[in-house]
């Protein structure tokens, strides 16, 4: 029988496939082209998947020994994943804050890049992403974190589009980059499933 993190991972892979995985011919923002587009949020934001997107985040967080004071990454995308870890660690009895990471900084008030964290001078975070691609946002989000003093650990994705970003993030800031599914597997799940073949864990986690 599967474990508890087990059955997570396999149920929010379901979500993802049903909610925000779709095929056909697609434009991305870095003006690519891709035969599947990947919207995460209609999953992170589905009140029947915020808690379970929080308990797999946490559980691998806990297999890498990652134990950080707050997550966050760059607004929008990180904003449900880094609440929904918040949320759900309070319930693993060791609270982790969320912060957000502005895309500029405020022209007014304490023009902060970074919201939502008081003290961020030698917090341990781990930057969070629903979606890498080239890892541009995340990269950017590390960036704050660094020019706030913050100690980053590592970084983390729901889905890695595999184009580069763990490439990215370990040559300039020498960080690794994790991720709970990555869309080789994802996509070989769903021919999987077209064939009506069974579901093997080792095959569909991201690593």
């Amino acid at each position: 029988m599967l474990s508890h993190p087990e059955q997570d991972v396999l149920s929010l892979q379901a979500a993802l496939l049903e909610k925000s995985i779709r095929f056909g011919e697609f434009t991305l923002a870095s003006g690519g082209k891709s035969d599947v587009y990947v919207d995460a949020r209609l999953t992170t934001c589905s009140a029947s998947c915020i808690a379970l997107v929080g308990r797999v985040f946490l559980h691998r967080m806990r297999a890498r020994n990652w134990a950080p004071k707050a997550v966050g990454g760059l607004t929008m995308g990180a904003d449900p994943v880094a609440l929904a870890i918040a949320s759900e660690s309070v319930n693993f009895g060791q609270p982790i804050d969320a912060f957000v990471v502005r895309k500029e900084v405020k022209k007014h008030g304490r023009q902060r890049a970074i919201e939502g964290i008081e003290v961020t001078e030698g917090l341990a975070v781990v930057i969070v992403d629903d979606v890498c691609t080239h890892g541009e946002s995340t990269a950017m989000a590390v960036e704050s974190a660094l020019a706030a003093s913050m100690k980053v650990i590592g970084a983390m994705c729901l889905v890695d589009r595999e184009a580069g970003a763990r490439d990215l993030l370990s040559s300039r800031f020498r960080i690794e980059l994790e991720s709970i599914y990555t869309l080789s597997a994802l996509r070989a799940h769903r021919d999987e499933l077209k064939r009506g073949d069974a579901t093997v864990l080792t095959s569909v986690t991201g690593s």
